[in-house]
């Protein structure tokens, strides 16, 4: 089951509230996350800096049927990254978004801005342990 298209476009709007905050062309702030919360109960939505000030929040009533709101939520800031929608903040790299539960405790680092670091995930290491081992295997041989 997918979201809907209006409720990606509320979710874009929400994170590009909170974001906007950080796009005033003033001094640099230092930021180490901006924590996502998503609430499958209520369906409420919220983002909140390092200090739990409360930078956006609206409800999706669909992600109360929903599973992998990770996964969306990953999607929809790698394609804001790549849209550019966080070139001119004046946020200090690197900082993350990460996803929270309800106590703000980290369940997922969901994206990682900083411009020398690439951030290891699931699909970069698929097969990597089998190249490892023939590496290994072809240089012990030798």
């Amino acid at each position: 089951m997918k979201l809907s298209q209006p409720a990606l476009s509320l979710l874009e709007e929400t994170i590009k509230q909170a974001i906007g905050k950080y796009a005033c062309g003033c001094e640099q702030t230092v930021v180490t996350d901006i924590h996502l919360q998503a609430n499958q109960s209520s369906g409420e939505f919220s983002i909140f800096d390092d200090d739990d000030k409360e930078l956006a929040s609206t409800t999706i009533e669909e992600w109360m049927t929903y599973e992998n709101m990770e996964r969306i939520l990953s999607n929809l800031l790698c394609n804001l990254k790549n849209r550019g929608a966080f070139d001119k903040l004046t946020i200090m790299k690197p900082f993350s978004f990460v996803l929270v539960d309800d106590d703000k405790e980290t369940i997922a680092e969901l994206l990682l801005l900083d411009d020398d670091t690439l951030l290891v995930n699931e699909e970069l290491l698929k097969g990597l342990d089998e190249e490892l081992d023939a590496f290994l295997k072809d240089l012990l041989e030798k």
